[in-house]
């Protein structure tokens, strides 16, 4: 990881908050869009609903309207307004601090859960966020053979020492954005290249 650490410095999460609820709210909007389009819709959306209380009245068609361009938008309105009610409804508003409480939220996976407690809540981190950047490097490493991303989640964490679940994940995206994508890595400029049995397939 120190190779990654070193090329990468400043890896963070991407979606912009400023609040644990604001960050739940957009890792479910994030689903199939791009972190940069969830960063356009989001001020909007809590510029209208700025409290968990206030998305959790909200109209349905109104905050269909603002998420729209995320796509699947009905669905993740549904979901973030639920959501909003089920903090209100179940946790008087504070958030939960565990992936096991937050991937009971509607839109909210394990690995929604996981960006959540890993941004928000780093001393309960439980897991490893598995991403389709995740997915592709780890494999591509030969640090795991499996493609569910619970399997993957759970080889990994056997692998990667635990003080790293919390950053592993803003790393291997920043670099699968970088070098390692998905139709031509670059490995020829990879920093972590010699560890990677599957440089050989892709020659610079």
């Amino acid at each position: 990881m120190r190779s990654l650490h070193d090329a990468y410095p400043d890896a963070a999460c991407a979606l912009t908050f400023d609040s644990p609820f604001q960050l739940l709210i957009a890792t479910i909007l994030s689903a199939q869009c791009t972190d940069a389009r969830v960063n356009e819709v989001t001020p909007r959306l809590f510029a209208a609903y700025p409290l968990p209380v206030d998305l959790a009245s909200a109209s349905l068609n109104d905050v269909e309207e603002i998420v729209r361009s995320t796509g699947f938008f009905r669905q993740k309105a549904q979901n973030i307004i639920a959501s909003a009610r089920k903090l209100m409804d179940e946790f008087n508003g504070d958030m939960p601090e565990t992936v096991e409480e937050l991937a009971t939220f509607p839109g909210a996976a394990r690995k929604t859960a996981n960006v959540v407690v890993s941004n928000c809540f780093p001393d309960h981190a439980s897991g490893i966020a598995v991403d389709t950047h995740v997915q592709r490097i780890t494999r591509r490493l030969a640090l795991t053979r499996a493609w569910n991303p619970p399997e993957i989640e759970r080889e990994l964490m056997r692998v990667i020492e635990r003080p790293e679940w919390n950053h592993v994940t803003h790393l291997l995206i920043d670099h699968g954005r970088a070098v390692c994508t998905a139709r031509r890595p670059a490995c020829g400029t990879c920093p972590i290249s010699h560890l990677c049995p599957s440089s050989a397939r892709y020659p610079a």
